[in-house]
């Protein structure tokens, strides 16, 4: 499926993983070195309202249960350094949304959209939400130099460019596509986003870049209810099996895109 591009980008539930193209596809397991696993320890450092339904911690338990479980060793974890700046996220968002954001001044209406609440003005979930961004961007380097990277958090695929949505405040996919490309380190991007969700904000930001494909699989009945157009959308009915959805995946791999 990523035969035809240089970079590829794999949106999971809880962990984004990038791949890039090899031509050599025989090498053996044993000879594949350990993929490097990004991680932030401000991913769950927010602390959002007693019952509040998004899973803030899960982060953190996903990386503290890849070391204890010995799935990976400290040795291939990557910190990111420094955060994205306004100046820098503007390449996908608008200034304005990033001064109010960033300021804390987002007005109710969008703070009710995206869905943390009152958490949405404090500086740690801003930080939080710049070093997802910060993790992404470091996660598809990885993967440039080492074949395939993962990212314990990130996939912001609701995020707009001034506004955001459904727990996404900033779109870290397409950030990092723009980036990329933009600093000429990849020719092409594929984001394939496998999200019971439609990757709506994703695809709004990258349409008409002639340089990134979207390629959504969703429940075609989910959130969104106002779908956006990616390059690629496979929607799919309540109730679909495992293996349909495997299969609906498989087909979409073998026509290439």
């Amino acid at each position: 499926m990523l035969q035809a591009v240089r970079h590829g980008v794999v949106r999971a539930r809880t962990l984004l993983a990038f791949h890039v193209s090899c031509s050599s596809s025989n090498r053996s397991a044993a000879a594949i070195p350990p993929v490097p696993v990004v991680h932030h320890p401000l991913y769950s450092a927010p602390h959002l309202a007693p019952n509040h339904r998004f899973p803030m911690q899960v982060f953190g338990t996903i990386y503290k249960q890849l070391l204890q479980q010995g799935i990976i060793s400290s040795s291939q974890v990557y910190h990111p350094q420094s955060i994205p700046t306004d100046t820098e996220l503007a390449l996908v968002h608008s200034p304005s949304y990033l001064a109010a954001f960033s300021s804390g001044r987002l007005d109710e209406q969008r703070v009710q959209r995206i869905g943390f609440g009152p958490a949405t003005h404090t500086q740690i979930l801003i930080d939080r939400t710049k070093a997802e961004v910060a993790g992404t961007l470091l996660t598809a380097q990885l993967a440039l130099q080492h074949g395939l990277a993962v990212n314990t958090a990130g996939g912001t695929h609701h995020a707009f460019a001034d506004y955001g949505s459904g727990f996404c405040i900033l779109n870290d996919l397409a950030y990092t596509a723009h980036w990329l490309i933009q600093q000429g380190d990849v020719e092409r991007v594929l984001i394939v986003d496998l999200d019971v969700h439609q990757g709506d904000g994703t695809a709004a930001i990258c349409a008409g870049h002639s340089g990134i494909f979207t390629l959504s699989v969703h429940s075609s009945s989910n959130f969104p209810a106002r779908k956006q157009q990616s390059s690629l959308d496979v929607g799919l009915p309540d109730g679909v099996t495992d293996d349909d959805y495997l299969a609906a995946v498989a087909q979409v791999c073998e026509r290439g895109v």
